[in-house]
């Protein structure tokens, strides 16, 4: 009896322990977007993850992550026939140095606005997973590369063609 008892509570106690696993970590989220193609007239059309509390918020973070990356971090290829994409602000200080315009051009309605869309979305292309407290929406958005480096240079955050 105290042997099938002593059996019990060890099982019990096992049991216990292995319902207690951590909690499903989200950190493979943060991974930087991926270019998919490229059109002659110089938009691209970019994959890219981002957390929000509820689908509108998430679509516009995804428009300002992707415009903030062509900016500053540059795109990596997801295909093996399309070339990197280079940040437009090569400038290292360009941010600190131009906070105010950056501000300004990243508000909620803000010019960066007027350079994305999401006209290459299709129903596959969208996915979200929820948790309790976010979503993780995954989604892909058509960027106007050229318009941006026209607009930069134009405010003169950038140099004109031909001094790189």
């Amino acid at each position: 009896m105290k042997r099938n008892l002593l059996y019990i509570v060890l099982c019990t106690f096992v049991l216990s322990l292995a319902s207690c696993g951590a909690k499903r970590s989200q950190a493979f989220y943060n991974q930087p977007s991926r270019l998919l193609s490229a059109d002659f007239d110089g938009t691209y059309v970019v994959r890219t993850q981002v957390r929000s509390r509820d689908a509108v918020t998430a679509f516009s973070d995804a428009q300002r992550k992707v415009v903030k990356e062509i900016i500053f971090d540059g795109i990596k290829s997801a295909t093996d026939g399309l070339a990197d994409l280079k940040p437009l602000c090569l400038d290292m200080n360009a941010q600190e140095k131009y906070e105010d315009y950056w501000n300004a051009f990243f508000s909620d309605n803000g010019p960066w606005k007027q350079f994305t869309s999401y006209k290459d979305r299709r129903a596959v292309t969208t996915r979200y997973e929820r948790d309790g407290r976010q979503m993780v929406e995954t989604g892909t958005v058509t960027v106007d590369r050229a318009g941006i480096k026209k607009k930069l240079q134009e405010d003169g955050i950038i140099p004109k063609e031909g001094r790189y």
